[in-house]
């Protein structure tokens, strides 16, 4: 097994870089190179080739091997690298982006984009049954710390590192990752893809992926089972901002301590699988602790809420806070990664010919899923209040749970 999780583990950890680069560092270097507020949000559009893995996805199924699409794929972001290292964007001012970094930084995330596809589709081929709760653990730890590499890593390194020698930095991991992928056993044994009829069109090739079985129950799955964490988790350190707690001391704790909570949480998850091997009846239980842990946060929010309450630098109510905070985020990545595994598991029950195309598109209801209420929290929050607000979000982490019950028993 090892000699499978070990490739896995390097590629998921070069695949967390490019969204750590684009959420953490790049904003930062964007903004201390002269570009206003206004463009250094724009710049968040370039993460708009993630919304169409679903177009090249079903090219992956029937063109060449994973083998080749991932290499070249790797290889193909270790030259936008040195390309972004060759244009830093000094000369850009205050005025905006200059247009040939954009269009690097565009072509950066198509490059993540298929290799994304290409890296879950490999892992979902390579995997036994009973691997598949060590390597969706592998997975999420290991994409994380990318990103968290890439981020705050990097982000250290600005004062002594400029713009050229960190891209050159990132280029090298890239072009190391693409060797892996060429040298490593186990990724030299998986077969070349060869279609046995002509490519189908979009139309008929999304009514095949949704055919296979679990696939219309999975698929509402993913979509809905983070929205209550999802609205929670962006609004509770805003209120906890709100209420006395400074902004570094926040900062460390939905920061690294988050992090470090959520690699834990994934860590037990893959632990668990490896024992019982069987994600639905894991998710049964981890969806109600956490339905238990958001209800207490709840609880905590309303007594917080209430005139004349704060929180002191040393006081019960701070620490049963700063507890929950960590709490919700070690059960979100329990119950990611076994979701994860979840998704996988559907994905095999496919024909080879439709798995990147089928993964592809249960990961896609999963991002949308948890940018929806992510994404519109904070207008909740001010058009119901918070109270209401978080009676909503409980009510919606206890729908998964109910929603388990018409799981198919192919998934079982």
């Amino acid at each position: 097994m090892h000699g499978k999780l070990l490739p896995l583990a390097g590629l998921y950890l070069v695949q967390g870089l490019p969204y750590g680069l684009q959420s953490g560092l790049l904003p930062v270097l964007l903004r201390a190179r002269g570009l206003s507020l206004t463009r250094v949000g724009l710049a968040k559009g370039l993460y708009l080739p993630w919304l169409f893995k679903l177009v090249w996805a079903p090219l992956v199924d029937a063109r060449g091997s994973l083998r080749a699409w991932l290499m070249l794929s790797t290889a193909a972001l270790g030259l936008v690298c040195a390309l972004l290292a060759a244009l830093p964007p000094a000369e850009a001012g205050p005025a905006g982006l200059p247009v040939t970094v954009a269009g690097l930084l565009l072509l950066l995330n198509l490059g993540a984009a298929v290799q994304d596809v290409a890296l879950d589709t490999l892992a979902v081929q390579l995997l036994e049954p009973a691997e598949l709760g060590p390597g969706n653990t592998v997975q999420v730890v290991a994409y994380k710390l990318g990103a968290v590499l890439a981020g705050g890593g990097l982000l250290a390194l600005v004062p002594t590192l400029s713009w050229p020698l960190l891209f050159l930095l990132l280029a090298a991991t890239y072009w190391l990752a693409a060797a892996l992928v060429w040298a490593a056993p186990a990724l030299q044994q998986l077969p070349a893809s060869q279609p046995s009829e002509p490519p189908r069109h979009s139309l008929h090739l999304l009514q095949d992926v949704l055919a296979m079985p679990g696939t219309l129950w999975t698929a509402g799955f993913v979509l809905t089972y983070k929205l209550g964490e999802q609205g929670a988790s962006s609004l509770f350190p805003l209120f906890l901002l709100d209420h006395g707690i400074s902004t570094p001391e926040l900062g460390l704790w939905n920061g690294v301590g988050a992090v470090v909570c959520s690699i834990v949480g994934s860590s037990l998850g893959g632990a668990l699988l490896a024992r019982h091997r069987q994600p639905l009846p894991l998710l049964r239980s981890v969806l109600r602790f956490r339905l238990g842990g958001l209800a207490c946060q709840t609880t905590l929010l309303f007594h917080l809420d209430t005139p004349g309450v704060r929180l002191g630098p040393s006081t019960v109510l701070k620490g049963a806070a700063l507890l929950s905070l960590c709490l919700q985020h070690f059960l979100g990545g329990l119950v990611t990664t076994t979701t994860f595994t979840l998704m996988m598991h559907c994905s095999q029950l496919a024909p080879s010919a439709l798995q990147a195309t089928h993964y592809s598109l249960l990961a896609t209801l999963e991002l949308l899923g948890k940018l929806f209420l992510g994404t519109l929290a904070g207008a909740l929050a001010d058009s119901l209040g918070l109270h209401l607000c978080f009676s909503l979000f409980l009510a919606l982490s206890g729908m998964p749970v109910l929603y388990l019950s018409l799981a198919p028993s192919t998934l079982a």
